[in-house]
């Protein structure tokens, strides 16, 4: 046990192998209000090489902290990083009621040298409270904190949209068109997949979209999410949380029983998330793209969701369905040597002070909507 300052109520400090079950207790009522930060969604394929630094109190037995890692970059370096799939953000598990001197004594703790010398946490929002309770801790405990900008969240006031009546009717009309224009060439129906929904037949029907997409055409594929069978194995995994299910969603669009385009999402309480979309190439004229995005947005409205968060990148069609940027991004780098992380500097970004890069935080609105 490692011995704080706050005497009255010592922290304790474990590294534990795996994804501690701590993760899930901690997703159900964190800081930043991510329920999705289960430890199947950090990645159930990692076992073998995954840590989790747990922090609790140490009379009361208080679950305060839950970091999980796993290896990251050459295996000499003995990096890290908190893992996870790239969007909708990366972040950890922190009770709201864990305080900045308890979190900076139990990343002085022997224990959290399994972080690693160097451990890696992005993207995450800058104005994510655990993130920056996380930095300033961090800090004082005497490590070195790098930041990098990750760019600008692209989000829909789905609220403003529902009080304004839904989609315009200029955007109606023309969508009905589009698909008016595709029912000529066939069938068109649609299809919602969720919690008991899920099978390895819809995640083969996403992968074949992405394969007929432009990103097999023009790109190495590594930016699809189901093109590969072992990205739908890894959803697959992530898929076998229940709780997870019910929160990822699959809207598909489909052509005489075809599956043409889709949008893959996440439901986390008032905030919908885009995590991935496609269509194939051959029907690219008939705007279907278009289609599958606007039926998320109605859907979200219908639904009382508060925000479709886009995430960041690829502003123009976001902008055109009405997105305006929500919040910046950072990618964090924790390092404990101070020489290492002036060498880091060149290649990663400057040392993040305890207001934020070169003193200040670029947030726009509260975490989670």
């Amino acid at each position: 046990m490692y011995e704080s300052r706050i005497a009255a109520d010592p922290v304790t400090v474990a590294a534990t192998p795996g994804f501690a079950p701590e993760i899930d207790a901690l997703a159900a009522c964190n800081l930043a209000r991510h329920a999705f930060l289960r430890a199947a969604w950090y990645g159930a394929g990692e076992l073998k090489t995954a840590r989790t630094l747990v922090v609790r109190r140490g009379n009361s037995g208080a679950l305060l902290a839950a970091i999980p890692t796993i290896p990251f970059g050459p295996a000499f370096a003995g990096a890290r990083k908190v893992p996870g799939a790239y969007w909708p953000l990366r972040g950890l598990g922190l009770a709201p009621d864990c305080d900045l001197l308890e979190l900076e004594h139990a990343l002085a703790h022997p224990a959290a040298r399994s972080l690693g010398r160097v451990w890696r946490l992005g993207p995450a929002r800058c104005d994510d409270p655990s993130i920056r309770l996380l930095v300033d801790a961090a800090r004082l405990a005497g490590w070195h904190v790098l930041s990098r900008s990750a760019g600008t969240a692209f989000v829909i006031d789905c609220d403003a949209a529902r009080t304004a009546g839904g989609l315009r009717e200029s955007t109606g009309k023309r969508l009905a068109k589009i698909e008016g224009r595709l029912a000529r060439l066939g069938t068109v129906t649609w299809e919602l997949v969720r919690g008991s929904d899920w099978s390895a037949a819809v995640l083969d029907d996403l992968g074949a979209i992405e394969g007929a997409s432009w990103i097999a055409a023009k790109t190495d594929g590594s930016g699809a999410k189901f093109m590969a069978p072992r990205q739908r194995v890894s959803w697959q995994a992530v898929l076998t949380d229940p709780v997870l299910a019910e929160m990822l969603c699959a809207t598909i669009l489909r052509l005489d029983g075809r599956a043409v385009a889709f949008s893959f999402d996440l439901d986390d309480g008032p905030v919908k998330y885009g995590i991935a979309g496609s269509y194939v190439s051959e029907l690219g004229k008939y705007e279907i793209g278009k289609l599958v995005n606007y039926r998320t947005l109605v859907d979200a409205i219908a639904d009382g969701q508060q925000v479709l968060d886009l995430g960041a990148g690829d502003s123009g069609y976001k902008r055109a369905m009405g997105a305006v940027a929500g919040y910046d991004l950072i990618d964090l780098v924790f390092v404990g040597s101070r020489t290492a992380a002036r060498l880091m500097q060149r290649m990663w970004g400057p040392l993040l002070s305890a207001s934020g890069p070169q003193g200040a935080w670029p947030a726009r609105v509260p975490a989670n909507g």
